[in-house]
């Protein structure tokens, strides 16, 4: 059984279609999410491009490894220096690329 049973009919101008085609679009949700969402006041944003699925990604995988060394350094009662190492070497570099892809000025 359907949990919404009102109907609500909304005249549009053409370009007023549009922008709700193009927002819905957008933000990867069909027209009528888009606006029950609007309505209970939430503010939805654009979909990540797929670049942001990757850097999460990675990041996830940075955390596992770290997460790995941490079990390893409590079972055996020291750290894994080299291991450890790396693990921050990796970090930083994961840290500026994702500062120069998305945090740095660049030309158009």
């Amino acid at each position: 059984m359907r949990k919404r049973s009102n109907h609500v009919n909304l005249l549009l101008n053409e370009k007023e279609k549009d922008c709700l085609l193009e927002l819905a679009r957008r933000a990867g949700v069909s027209q009528s999410v888009l606006l029950r969402s609007m309505i209970l006041g939430y503010r939805l944003c654009e979909k990540p491009d797929p670049a942001f699925y990757d850097i999460q990604k990675e990041l996830c995988a940075i955390g596992n490894r770290v997460n790995q060394l941490a079990i390893k350094a409590n079972a055996l009662g020291f750290i894994d220096a080299p291991m450890l190492e790396e693990e921050v070497r990796q970090w930083r570099k994961f840290r500026l690329d994702v500062s120069k892809r998305f945090l740095k000025p660049r030309a158009r």
